[in-house]
């Protein structure tokens, strides 16, 4: 039993766990271990897992810096894939803890919170009790069960009503450590009655060791708010990842999710999104560019619960070499969700024997006045087109290039923030070229 391992750190640690935290985050370990103890990890044996064993991840030595030993890294030599005229406040996580001695570019509207989890939930223990994991569900999620026995700390935002945060935001993950490490993050984000905020997350990782990666994000969207989440993944082929984002929305609140996968070793990302008041948007977009043998799954499940919501799904996979690629996406339209507009759309584009592609789209409809649709398409370039381009005097090679940068501008397009949409293209351009971004310090880019 791969579980027992951990199980009995859990026990015999428990006391350290606590220490290094604090008590919101304390208070919520017993119930999540229950729940571990009855799920344990997902296993291929699950119909949502069937291509992904997360319990496998598990199956090795890991260490957890659960006493909070200080790393050593100074996150902006580590880091320094500054997106050009992007005008951003950093942040950054070192592996699951919050860098406490960032200094920030600009000052936050009045009452916004902007910081370490720990924090916040001592300074706004009200706030933090009322959404810290409560819709991140852990009773039939074995890893976010886990995820919330062993999180100590983590990242927040919260954006009081009527509050705008009009420059973006940017969270560093930062994965450092001597040995291979197991990781534990939490995101928190509320937008009150008619806040906006956008936030960028990139990973970067730094040392040559394996890292298991467990990460649960809460985005809370209340009565007309607006959040961007946008995650950048460039993590070593060492670094395996389990990430888990959920989503509940007001009325007319707008949510925009978007992963983009430039470089990887395993990743599983799962989307939870609710849309519980009328007239809620919610839009979500995953690209994924995988060789060798990298793997990314994407399942999403968005719930449809009250009339006159719109949801968007897009997930692209360009897969190379011995690469594969999941996509499961579920949309429920409750019975009472009339004028639904939902629509879910998965491409991939194949060019090697070697690479996989599973994919399963799947529409639950309980109301009758409703435009829903899904839509799935695997092949390999389009020969008619490459032969176009080559007749004009473009060489094969860079017209391969062209297409397969053209086939993912329209996740990019999903992007609200401009000057990193003009930045995603050069990445995935160079991405597609072999080429990796220079990043300082980075294990990925040597």
């Amino acid at each position: 039993m791969i579980e027992q391992q951990y199980i009995d750190l859990f026990n015999d640690y428990r006391d350290e766990i606590d220490a290094n935290s604090v008590a919101g985050l304390n208070r919520h370990r017993d119930a999540a271990f229950e729940a571990f103890n009855r799920s344990g990890f997902p296993t291929s044996k699950s119909e949502d897992y069937k291509h992904t064993d997360v319990s496998r991840v598990f199956d090795c030595d890991l260490g957890l810096n659960l006493r909070n030993v200080p790393v050593p890294v100074d996150p902006y030599e580590a880091f320094k894939c500054d997106v050009p005229n992007l005008n951003t406040n950093v942040y950054f996580l070192i592996n699951d803890r919050f860098y406490t001695n960032g200094h920030h570019q600009g000052p936050l509207p009045k009452g916004v919170f902007v910081g370490s989890l720990q924090l916040f939930s001592e300074t706004h223990p009200d706030i933090f009790e009322r959404y810290y994991a409560k819709i991140g569900d852990y009773s039939g999620n074995g890893v976010v069960a886990y995820n919330t026995m062993f999180a100590q700390d983590g990242f927040v935002i919260y954006v009081p009503e009527n509050v705008v945060i009009e420059k973006p935001l940017q969270l560093i993950n930062i994965l450092r450590g001597g040995v291979d490490l197991n990781v534990n993050r939490r995101i928190l984000i509320v937008a009150e009655k008619n806040a906006q905020v956008k936030l960028l997350v990139c990973d970067h990782t730094v040392d040559d060791v394996q890292f298991i990666v467990t990460q649960v994000a809460e985005i809370v969207a209340d009565r007309d708010a607006q959040v961007d989440f946008y995650e950048l993944e460039e993590n070593s082929i060492k670094v395996k990842l389990l990430n888990n984002v959920f989503a509940e929305q007001a009325e007319n609140s707008n949510v925009t999710v978007s992963t983009i996968t430039l470089h990887n070793g395993f990743t599983r990302n799962n989307y939870r999104f609710r849309l519980l008041g009328e007239y809620a948007e919610a839009h979500i977009g995953g690209l994924a560019i995988c060789d060798k043998e990298q793997h990314v799954d994407n399942y999403a499940f968005l719930e449809h619960a009250t009339p006159n919501c719109h949801s968007n799904e897009l997930f692209k996979y360009a897969l190379q070499e011995r690469s594969t690629g999941v996509f499961c996406g579920r949309i429920l339209v409750d019975k009472g969700a009339q004028k639904t507009l939902a629509y879910q759309n998965n491409k991939n584009l194949v060019t090697s024997d070697e690479a996989k592609m599973f994919s399963k789209p799947q529409l639950e409809i309980y109301a009758d006045d409703v435009k829903c649709s899904h839509g799935l398409t695997t092949g390999q370039l389009d020969q008619d087109a490459l032969f176009y381009l080559q007749a004009r005097g473009i060489p094969e090679e860079e017209a391969r290039m062209l297409l397969m940068v053209a086939f993912t501008q329209d996740v990019v397009d999903l992007v609200r923030i401009d000057s990193l949409q003009d930045r995603l293209v050069q990445l995935i351009n160079k991405r597609f070229r072999g080429e990796l971004m220079r990043c300082g310090n980075c294990h990925v880019c040597k």
